[in-house]
């Protein structure tokens, strides 16, 4: 069996000590966690947690397993394993944009589709959203004239509906 990602949807109360309690469920057994997004849902009562993390079948059995014995878990699914779905990434990127690199950096978010929310007389502030692959593409390709700093905000991921009802 080989390591892959899995991306797991998890419907969580949104009680304090709730994200703690699955953390500590990850540390506790030494699994390492990718990417974790957390956001209240349309019921103020729950929250949605996507949690990316690497392991073979048999790890990820378990730690779904594991989630699903935590009080405040009502549903936790393996959308990786469950046919097609949606993954978006958001990341912010503050770009070097001297006199000489501001037009290729302008071409390059024409390109992905990025936006530039702040301009200061020596950096760009640019978002990029889509699959990891992309903001991949774009941060490659941005290195080279200087990337100040990065954040991410890590994967969200919804199962797509199927086409024929």
């Amino acid at each position: 069996m080989s390591e892959r990602k899995h991306t797991l949807s998890v419907l969580v109360e949104n009680t304090p000590g709730a994200l703690a309690r699955i953390a500590g469920l990850f540390s506790g057994r030494g699994f390492n966690i990718d990417s974790l997004c957390v956001a209240e849902t349309l019921d103020p009562t729950l929250s949605h947690l996507t949690l990316v993390t690497t392991g073979d079948d048999l790890i990820i059995e378990q730690i779904i397993k594991q989630l699903r014995r935590l009080v405040d878990v009502y549903k936790v699914v393996d959308v990786t394993e469950e046919g097609e779905f949606v993954e978006r990434e958001m990341a912010l990127i503050k770009v070097r944009a001297e006199k000489e690199t501001r037009a290729e950096v302008l071409r390059m978010c024409d390109i992905f589709r990025c936006k530039v929310v702040d301009v200061s007389p020596r950096t760009y502030t640019i978002e990029v959203t889509g699959p990891q692959s992309k903001l991949q593409a774009v941060i490659e390709l941005l290195k080279p004239i200087g990337i100040k700093e990065i954040v991410r905000t890590g994967v969200i991921a919804m199962r797509r509906e199927k086409k024929n009802p």
